[in-house]
């Protein structure tokens, strides 16, 4: 054979190549359609659910409730790149080695990690909140082995969660994907930041002590929209309020507007509005510690006051929906409870294969997240307090969907608060009903941040009901 034949064969057989290669790796792949109840991912996470919640010992007649908390500072040091915007972060310096441009520059008002222990004499759940973008799945597993080392919890125990403000620290992962949202991972943040989490925990454990609890929520629908599309939001806002018997208390939170009234130019680390609304309260209520969970964020956003800057309005629409807090949470008005059934259920989860599309009927290679260091993986929870089941999805999941599932969970006498960012993180979790419209690839949400296919609000719900199920059968007398 002639040389330039060789070549030529060559040059073919190592395109052909290339391009098997970019199909595999990259894609386009078709799409995947709906169903997954026949699916062994979906069974693998029923069974275990069900394996999970014989950790509890449930009882008819639950322990006097014990209760606990805490709260420790997580100043990061100046020079360190932050967590929320894309906007901040040069991918020259992810690819290249160029210097970063934008840093934080200092503390502009104190972020905090805070817990709740809570038990019954059986079973204890902590729950953590964080002044954060997210709870990374690396920072978490690190907090559950140090925890593990000072006290019998283990991560079916605690229920993490953020605030989801877009200026708290960042460089907590390795990887593209964490690259673009927190900046160049540096080892030294998760040590802070496993070190803070560990104080607060630990501390809430072993200060427990006998207590009361009730709560409640109120609507607060001025301070947050639907930034998709004309649709409803969830725009409760949650409350819990401990009692212990020396008058002090714990007030936990959840509300969910986005925490992004603070633009990306903006480079003073801050706990944006739900930091005012708890450094407001507990500025008005002595002997308090205000903790603060972050809601159902998909497609929620927030309506800030006017204000001569992004950091002012933030400011008001934390101080004014603390004014609102004092409004409708009257201590002596609330419905206290001393005897209350404790338990959690935390599992790893299957998830279906990644689906990003491109267009309605392709989608990018499901090898792709690998490739580029996007953890396709996930961390459910749910924990039983009572009457009140809290419920951790690792995403941003939406307010659509929450009310639905508030509404669901009340029709059956419970009071069901679902927060995102649950140690991982797996896209926006929105409506199925959206899925399939003609503009839903272009759009943010359902587009390029929708990464479990088309049927994830069936499948996240099926794992919440099957939860719920499993924390509220009849205990044995």
């Amino acid at each position: 054979m002639r040389l330039w034949k060789k070549v030529l064969l060559g040059l073919i057989a190592t395109l052909a190549l290339l391009v098997v290669l970019f199909v595999v790796c990259i894609g386009p792949w078709p799409t995947y359609g709906s169903g997954f109840e026949e699916s062994s991912y979906f069974k693998t996470d029923l069974a275990a659910i069900d394996r999970n919640v014989q950790l509890n010992k449930f009882t008819a007649n639950p322990g006097h409730l014990q209760a606990g908390w805490a709260i420790c500072l997580m100043n990061p040091e100046p020079g360190l790149p932050m967590a929320g915007y894309g906007a901040r972060h040069n991918i020259k310096e992810y690819l290249y080695g160029d210097k970063p441009t934008m840093l934080a520059t200092g503390v502009h008002d104190d972020l905090h990690v805070k817990a709740l222990a809570l038990g019954d004499g059986n079973d204890t759940t902590v729950i953590v909140g964080a002044d954060i973008l997210l709870v990374p799945p690396n920072v978490a597993e690190a907090v559950r082995a140090e925890v593990a080392k000072q006290t019998p919890l283990t991560a079916n125990n605690i229920l993490f969660s953020a605030s989801h403000t877009h200026d708290s620290v960042g460089a907590w992962g390795p990887g593209l994907a964490a690259f673009v949202t927190g900046g160049k991972y540096d080892p030294k943040v998760v040590s802070f930041l496993t070190a803070a989490f560990t104080e607060a925990i630990v501390k809430a454990y072993k200060n427990m002590g006998p207590a009361k609890l009730a709560h409640g929520a109120f609507n607060a629908e001025q301070f947050i929209h639907n930034r998709a599309r004309k649709a409803p939001v969830d725009s409760r806002l949650n409350y819990l309020v401990v009692e212990k018997e020396d008058g002090k208390r714990c007030m936990l939170l959840r509300y969910s507007a986005h925490p992004t009234t603070v633009g990306h130019h903006f480079l003073q680390y801050t706990a944006e509005y739900p930091g005012f609304l708890q450094s407001a309260l507990e500025k008005a209520l002595p002997n308090t510690m205000v903790e603060y969970m972050g809601g159902s964020l998909g497609s929620s956003g927030p309506n800030a006051p006017n204000g001569p800057s992004d950091i002012d309005r933030a400011q008001a629409m934390g101080e004014e929906l603390a004014k609102l807090v004092m409004t409708n949470v009257n201590p002596a008005n609330l419905k206290w409870q001393s005897n209350v059934e404790i338990a959690a259920i935390g599992v790893p989860l299957e998830l279906p294969p990644f689906q990003l599309r491109v267009t309605q009927k392709l989608r990018l290679s499901p090898l792709l997240p690998k490739l580029l260091g996007v953890p396709h993986e996930a961390w459910m929870q749910s924990v039983r307090v009572g009457d009140l089941m809290f419920v951790g999805l690792p995403g941003d999941f939406s307010g659509e969907i929450s009310a639905d599932w508030a509404a669901w969970a009340a029709s059956k006498g419970y009071d069901l608060w679902s927060s995102s960012f649950c140690t991982a993180y797996v896209g926006y979790i929105s409506p199925d009903k959206y899925y399939y419209q003609a503009d839903a690839t272009k759009e943010y949400e359902t587009g390029l941040m929708s990464w479990t296919g088309p049927h994830q609000e069936a499948f996240f719900t099926a794992l919440m009901r099957r939860m719920f199920e499993d924390l509220t059968k009849p205990a044995a007398g």
